[in-house]
């Protein structure tokens, strides 16, 4: 009696791959325009980065986070192409301890909840825009598409303590700035000189 076995076949591999690989497409796009600000650029960094998921498909481990591994291309991608492999890292030491809150006399009477609501989405967006791009980058890939600590350090390529540093910074830098935003539309009354 001869025993079969089973060859399992490159093509339904390769099938399952670009399946999985294209319900990410979405995602990545909004990652690429929000890297690039520019939606032509955005859509062939795109473009190159499913051509070389593809090329180097056979390095991706089936089962570990095929997002983050799409990201890490599209962001070595971006780097390299667009910016001259040039990484400049901002330092935003000078922000201090800043809180939102710190300067309201009287906190209870504007839940944190209620001022975030009543700030418009366009600040928030305008808000991370300004952001230096090594703590942009960090922002949107934790707070916006949902990636762990573990999984941003892996797509950029850093230790996870320096994904929390920058996460930290740029999240008291958009604080600061969503304040300022706060203050001058009346969202939040501004201190009276005595």
């Amino acid at each position: 009696m001869t025993t079969l076995v089973a060859v399992p076949d490159q093509r339904t591999d390769s099938a399952a791959f670009s399946e999985e690989a294209l319900t990410h497409l979405d995602t990545l796009y909004r990652g690429a325009l929000r890297l690039t600000r520019d939606p032509d650029r955005a859509q062939d960094l795109v473009q190159d980065t499913y051509v070389r998921a593809l090329r180097y498909q056979h390095s991706y481990q089936p089962g570990t986070n095929m997002k983050a591994w799409l990201f890490a291309i599209m962001r070595n991608l971006f780097w390299d192409r667009f910016k001259g492999g040039r990484q400049e890292d901002v330092s935003l030491d000078d922000l201090g301890d800043f809180a939102l809150y710190d300067t309201l006399k009287d906190t209870s009477a504007i839940p944190e909840t209620e001022v975030l609501d009543r700030i418009a989405a366009d600040e928030v967006v305008k808000a991370v825009e300004k952001l230096p791009p090594l703590h942009r980058e960090v922002v949107l890939l934790v707070d916006v598409e949902g990636f762990s600590y573990k999984d941003a350090a892996q797509v950029i390529g850093i230790p996870i303590g320096t994904v929390m540093s920058r996460l930290h910074r740029a999240r008291q830098q958009l604080q600061k700035q969503l304040y300022d935003y706060a203050l001058e539309s009346g969202i939040v009354p501004a201190e009276r000189s005595a």
